[in-house]
């Protein structure tokens, strides 16, 4: 391990390209497929040696205690992987990503967590080691582990890595309160025979089709309990977006745009109307590596 003092790793949010509820299954989830993608919208987290676990978050309203993601996923490593002998981290969140937004900010913060205790501790685990660790914090976890696009289906611990980051600028814009998925799912009607497999739509359908063909499936029911979403996205459909959709279980929104300056045009009008936005360009790529200093 090295002797640097501050080691700083980024964890990038993901967005939901369309959203299948198939089932919903006895044991009270769903059986699910979506695409999930990621956008240059992250947060950071700065890790030191110190003589105890110590976790500290940049907004104080997000709790830091054993609710956190970050808390849970540093437990599960140290309880079933394990750290050297007198090794312990204390860990700072700066956050940016908005929480109960449908962005995976919290899964993308463990599994950074989980990524750099493997990496500091050289602790040799695979990733799929770490998915196996992962499984029982949370789903969305193991997609993050991978740092690649990938179809999720099962009840969203089942991942097929699958070239669908989009080639168009993708614009996320967040109303500025949150969605409860579990609201979101109870209030879902599954829909077990969709249009076209998620992964045919996704791989061979254009672009100019998906608004008529790619659906999530939370969608009406939250938009009926918070109208600020749709309206969102058709002001997104208004600023010439090709695409636009509720990420997730809400409550942001995001559109894809075919130009740069159409897409900054949108986010510049939605930051100026008072919203949190964010601009991914095409074929985005992100950097989860843990970097020293």
């Amino acid at each position: 391990m090295s002797e640097v003092g501050v080691w700083r790793m980024r964890s990038y949010a993901k967005i939901n390209l369309g959203l299948h509820v198939l089932k919903r299954l006895d044991n009270g989830y769903h059986q699910i497929e979506t695409g999930m993608v990621y956008i240059d919208w992250w947060d950071q987290l700065n890790i030191r040696q110190a003589a105890s676990f110590e976790f500290h978050v940049s907004d104080s309203t997000i709790p830091a205690d054993d609710q956190n993601l970050v808390v849970q996923a540093y437990r599960a490593f140290e309880d079933h992987v394990g750290l050297a002998d007198g090794h312990h981290y204390a860990i700072d969140l700066m956050k940016q990503v908005p929480t109960g937004a449908g962005l995976g900010g919290g899964s993308a913060n463990a599994a950074a967590v989980l990524l750099a205790l493997n990496e500091l501790e050289q602790s040799g685990c695979t990733k799929e080691d770490l998915i196996d660790l992962s499984t029982s914090i949370g789903s969305d976890i193991a997609f993050f582990l991978g740092a690649q696009p990938a179809i999720s289906s099962g009840q969203g611990h089942q991942l097929e890595t699958s070239p669908i980051q989009p080639n168009a600028w993708i614009v996320v814009v967040n109303p500025g309160f949150e969605s409860s998925t579990a609201e979101a799912y109870a209030q879902c009607e599954p829909n077990p025979e969709p249009v076209l497999p998620l992964k045919t739509l996704l791989m061979e359908e254009p672009l100019e089709e998906w608004r008529l063909l790619l659906e999530n499936d939370l969608e009406p029911a939250v938009i009926a309990r918070h109208d600020m979403i749709g309206l969102l996205k058709d002001q997104l459909y208004e600023f010439g977006a090709i695409y636009a959709s509720m990420s997730g279980s809400g409550s942001s929104v995001f559109g894809l745009f075919e130009q740069e300056f159409v897409a900054f045009h949108a986010s510049d009008s939605l930051t100026k109307l008072g919203y949190k936005t964010n601009v991914t360009a095409p074929n985005f790529v992100p950097d989860t590596t843990l970097k020293a200093g």
